[in-house]
């Protein structure tokens, strides 16, 4: 049996539901197919994965009706320290501080839970009758045609759309059934991940610290509590996960100072690789592609999803503004426009972290006493040091209305 949308979402983690609330909003009918049960993520404890959304984020979500659901379990971001150093040694001499206070928009973004936001997503696809989520179900074929696209789930049901949008990861299934190829290549690095509580109050300061092996980033959750992302080495990274929790600890703490106090765990452990994988392409005939099946960046500045949005916001309104038009959505011209407004800026921003990476991921003295000096001049360059600001932040270049707070 064939059902009906405008548009298919192969995908149901993150960008996936925020897509199809903002293109059910702008009254298109969609189709989110997500291979996971849902409730169990949005009820599970910890798992790792929590998010610095920028305050363009913010505002989509805003926009998208569900900040409110939300925002009690969000930590603002108020400073952001970043210091090159080793472990136990503590930070080098120079070292650059971001502060909200330098900007007008308030903090600098939100730290958020991954169990919270999908849960907010979820109520929200489940309250919008033009949302037709189902959840356990996979892709396992897709057929494009002049009019439009149909896939095939494991099931063996079909569904039929104007548009198929990937929002299913690093090794999307719908962009390589659209032959889609990819770039990329493995950093050699694995980041631990977990939930530290901390004696001393964090102040919703964020901190990069960047050591030889790997960034550690240790960012600020609601009360005495940061979320960690610790980049080391594939083979010293499974050594250390592979400790008792007394032990982990106790590698941790030269690395993570003792400025907040004792520490302990306060969630699951978890390792992730750390690779760069980009489509070389975002669209195809029938196909648009968003947020990691587009673009999987290292996490060194904490805007992998911040990416996904921007890209929700653009196809959301590309596909908006050409329905009104009475244009054809999954047209190659329609399509085209998305790949124009987002392909540059997210291989450019993916490719500048590839870079700080490798800067500061190694112990050459002459590397080393370089990037201290310029942490230490963009620190005392007030304009450049806003400049950096409204760029982590979300705030500049050509953004979607729903990024700036508006309506499409």
């Amino acid at each position: 049996m064939t059902q009906e949308a405008d548009i298919i979402i192969a995908g149901g983690g993150l960008n996936g539901p925020a897509l199809a609330l903002a293109l059910a909003q702008s009254g298109h009918t969609v189709t989110v197919i997500d291979a996971r049960a849902a409730p169990i993520r949005a009820e599970q404890g910890f798992d790792g994965r929590a998010y610095a959304l920028a305050i363009a984020s913010r505002r989509l979500l805003t926009m998208l009706g569900v900040w409110d659901d939300v925002s009690a379990q969000s930590q603002p971001i108020l400073k952001i320290k970043a210091s090159d150093g080793r472990a136990g040694q503590g930070p080098a001499p120079f070292f650059l501080t971001f502060d909200h206070a330098e900007i007008e928009e308030g903090p600098m973004g939100f730290m958020l839970e991954d169990r919270y936001l999908y849960a907010a997503f979820l109520a929200a696809m489940q309250a919008d009758a033009r949302v037709n989520f189902l959840p356990g179900e996979t892709v396992v074929a897709q057929q494009v045609t002049a009019n439009g696209v149909t896939v095939t789930l494991a099931s063996g049901t079909t569904h039929s759309a104007k548009l198929l949008v990937g929002c299913d990861g690093r090794g999307s299934g719908t962009a390589s059934r659209a032959g889609i190829t990819r770039s990329g290549w493995g950093y050699g690095q694995t980041a631990l991940v977990t939930a530290i509580a901390h004696e001393r109050p964090h102040n919703g300061v964020a901190h990069q610290f960047f050591m030889p092996a790997g960034p550690l980033a240790i960012l600020p959750l609601p009360g005495n509590v940061c979320s960690i992302v610790w980049g080391e080495s594939e083979a010293t990274a499974a050594a250390i996960q592979a400790l008792p929790d007394d032990q982990y600890l106790t590698a941790l703490r030269p690395r993570f100072g003792d400025f907040l106090g004792d520490i302990a765990l306060a969630g699951t452990r978890f390792t992730y690789p750390l690779s760069l994988s980009l489509a070389n392409s975002f669209v195809a005939p029938r196909v648009a592609l968003v947020g990691d099946a587009a673009h999987g960046v290292h996490p060194i500045a904490g805007q992998g999803l911040n990416l996904g949005l921007r890209d929700v916001a653009a196809l959301a309104e590309v596909i908006t503004l050409a329905a009104r038009r009475g244009e054809d959505i999954g047209a190659a011209d329609v399509l085209d426009r998305y790949q124009r407004w987002r392909r540059f800026d997210a291989t450019a921003l993916a490719l500048g972290m590839d870079t700080v990476n490798r800067l500061f991921s190694n112990d050459n003295a002459l590397l080393r006493a370089t990037r201290d000096i310029g942490l230490g001049l963009v620190d005392a360059l007030p304009g450049l040091r806003r400049l950096f600001i409204r760029q982590a932040a979300g705030l500049t270049g050509d953004l979607p209305k729903l990024l700036q707070g508006k309506p499409i």
